[in-house]
């Protein structure tokens, strides 16, 4: 059911940005477009912890990324920042200085038509307290751990139909994964049930490091940078 087997990275968010770059590379474009509809609301949150209203913060990253896969702001990346988010969230602050009084005069609601962007969503549980002792910034690098692996998760439920009733056993430890009754729950051995959740794990855990390894330039830099969002996500955000 599960295959330890590892598949090639996907393709990196640089190279799609690059490309996107270029005028005539529509499919590149279309592919930065997809991103975004995964990783929005990391960027969302962010400008409401910056003070920002909900309208404005959904006038902000709408021209922003309209702006970005027009091409226009593509030229702003710096690659040897190495990150796919802080080039985000790098090109965001630039954004909001110099270019959201213009831009953000547009139709409310214009470039939701293109990505399907649940504004009320990106509200629940966000912390706008004041006297939070976390920056925007290090919540922001939560959001996006967040954002991440709900899409591992997703693509992985996508591909397997079986997935769904055995992701809940992704988030036990090793020693709280009741066995014995998921050989029961399953139809299977004990001993099977074992080695079911071993793969499944395995390719969790392959599948983040593939989906982190894609937003990279410099793949050493993986190992780190699965320890910074792993933090990200751990730490005490309450």
């Amino acid at each position: 059911m599960f295959d330890s087997k590892p598949t090639l990275f996907l393709t990196t968010r640089w190279t799609i940005v690059g490309k996107a770059a270029r005028s005539d590379e529509t499919e590149a474009r279309r592919a930065l477009g997809d991103l975004f509809n995964i990783y929005w609301k990391p960027l969302y949150r962010y400008i409401r912890r910056t003070g920002k209203s909900p309208e404005d913060a959904e006038d902000l990253v709408q021209g922003f990324f309209e702006r970005l896969v027009a091409g226009d702001g593509l030229r702003m990346a710096d690659r040897d920042r190495g990150r796919f988010r802080a080039f985000l969230l790098t090109t965001l602050k630039n954004y909001m200085v110099s270019e959201w009084r213009r831009d953000h005069r547009q139709k409310r609601g214009g470039f939701s038509q293109h990505l399907s962007l649940d504004w009320r969503d990106a509200e629940t549980g966000l912390s706008l307290d004041a006297s939070h002792h976390h920056s925007p910034d290090s919540l922001y690098d939560r959001e996006w751990a967040t954002a991440m692996l709900t899409k591992v998760l997703n693509d992985m439920e996508r591909e397997d139909p079986e997935f769904d009733r055995w992701k809940p056993f992704l988030s036990l430890s090793r020693e709280s994964v009741p066995y014995a009754e998921i050989a029961g729950r399953f139809g299977i051995g004990e001993g099977a049930a074992r080695v079911a959740v071993h793969r499944l794990r395995k390719r969790y855990r392959q599948r983040v490091r593939e989906e982190i390894a894609g937003s990279l330039t410099d793949q050493s830099m993986v190992e780190d940078e699965m320890k910074v969002l792993f933090s990200a996500l751990t730490e005490d955000c309450s």
